[in-house]
C-alpha cells in the first residue's frame, strides 16, 4: 500500500495536539477545582466512596482513574452506566460522590441514573466540556476538559478529549493524596506484591542471609580460608570476626581481583586484605535502607549485626532481584 504520509511527522503532530490540549484544560483548572477537592475530601472523612461513571472510552477513563484513586488511599469504585440501570445502582451510598465522566455532557446511558443519584442526595462532580450540559445541570462541580480539537484528523474519535479527562484525574488524585497526608509507606500497605510495597513492608531480616549462606572467618585465618568460606556459602564476601563474632571487617570479590597479583596472596593473613569497620546495617531496619545504602556507598555486600556488634546476618545484592525488591 503506498502513501505519502510521514509516519513521524504524523506521530509528533498527534502528540502536538494532544499536548496543547492538556495546556487548555490546565489553564481552565480554578476556583472549582479546589471545591471538587474539599467536597471529595468531606466525603472520605465521613467514610463515603467515590465513584466513577462514564461511557465508551470514558468508562475505560473510569476504571483507570478509580484504580489510581483506590490505590493512593482514596476508597474509590467504577460504576458503569447501564449496568447500573439493571441492579448496580445498589454499589450508592447516601454519602458518597460521584465523579461523571462525559465531554459533551448528554451522554444518555450517565443521565439516566443522574435523577437516582440526586434522590440519594449524591453530589455530583462532572468532568466536561460543556458547563450548559444536562450533565452540568445536575452536578455541583463542574470541571472543564474542553480541548480546541480532537487528534483525529475527522475530529471525532476520542483522543485528546480523553487525554485531558485522564491528566485532569491524576491531577484531581494526586492533590487528594497530598491533602490527606497519604504517605510513602501508606502506599506500600496498599501494593504488598509490589516492589515499592515489598523495600518498605520488608525489614532486613526478612531478606539477610543466615547459617550455612553466611560465610564468616576468624581474625587469624588467611586467606585461603576466607575463599573457601565464600565458595561454600556461594557469597560474593566474608565477615572477619572475633571470639565474640564481633565485625572487625570484610573481605569481597572485589577485594581478591585488588590484590590478585600478589605472589603469597592465599597465605596471606586475611586481616591485611580485609576492610575494616564496614557499613553494617541491624535486623530491624527496612530493606528500603538497604537499597538506599547500595545506591549511595556503590556496593554490593552489607553485613548485618546486632546492637552489640555482633555478626548475625548478610545480605548480597544478587539476592534481591530473586526477593524482587529491584
Amino acid at each position: 500500500m503506498s502513501t505519502s504520509i510521514n509516519y513521524e511527522e504524523r506521530a509528533r503532530e498527534v502528540m502536538d495536539i494532544e499536548i496543547g490540549g492538556l495546556q487548555n484544560v490546565r489553564e481552565s483548572i480554578g476556583p472549582e477545582f479546589g471545591r471538587a477537592t474539599d467536597l471529595i475530601l468531606n466525603c472520605l472523612e465521613r467514610k463515603g466512596k467515590i465513584v466513577v461513571s462514564g461511557v465508551g472510552k470514558n468508562h475505560h477513563i473510569a476504571e483507570k482513574l478509580s484504580a489510581t484513586l483506590a490505590s493512593t488511599g482514596a476508597t474509590s469504585v467504577v460504576l458503569h452506566p447501564t449496568q447500573a440501570m439493571h441492579g448496580d445502582l445498589g454499589i450508592l451510598s447516601r454519602g458518597d460522590v460521584l465523579l461523571a465522566l462525559s465531554y459533551s455532557g448528554a451522554s444518555e446511558e450517565l443521565l439516566n441514573i443522574l435523577p437516582v443519584v440526586q434522590r440519594l442526595d449524591i453530589p455530583i462532580v462532572a468532568m466536561t466540556a460543556e458547563p450548559d450540559s444536562q450533565l452540568a445541570e445536575f452536578s455541583a462541580v463542574i470541571l472543564s476538559v474542553a480541548v480546541e480539537r480532537e487528534a483525529c484528523p475527522f475530529n471525532m474519535a476520542p483522543t485528546t478529549s480523553t487525554t485531558a479527562t485522564l491528566a485532569l484525574g491524576d491531577a484531581l488524585a494526586m492533590v487528594l493524596l497530598d491533602a490527606r497526608g497519604f504517605q510513602k509507606e501508606d502506599y506500600a500497605l496498599l501494593h504488598p506484591a509490589g516492589a515499592i510495597g515489598r523495600t518498605l513492608l520488608l525489614h532486613v531480616s526478612d531478606i539477610m542471609r543466615t547459617g550455612e549462606r553466611l560465610a564468616s572467618v576468624p581474625a587469624d585465618a588467611n586467606v585461603e580460608a576466607a575463599l573457601c568460606a565464600m565458595t561454600q556459602a556461594r557469597a560474593g564476601s566474608v565477615a572477619i570476626v572475633d571470639g565474640s563474632q564481633c565485625v572487625l571487617g570484610i573481605f569481597t570479590d572485589g577485594d581478591l581481583r585488588r590484590h590478585i597479583a600478589r605472589e603469597d596472596l592465599l597465605a596471606a593473613p586475611i586481616a591485611e586484605m580485609m576492610t575494616p569497620d564496614p557499613i553494617s546495617v541491624t535486623p530491624d531496619q527496612l530493606a528500603v535502607n538497604v537499597l538506599k545504602i547500595y545506591e549511595e556507598r556503590n556496593i554490593d555486600d552489607l553485613l548485618v549485626v546486632d546492637d552489640k556488634g555482633a555478626l548475625v546476618g548478610a545480605i548480597d545484592i544478587q539476592d534481591l532481584p530473586k526477593l524482587k525488591i529491584l
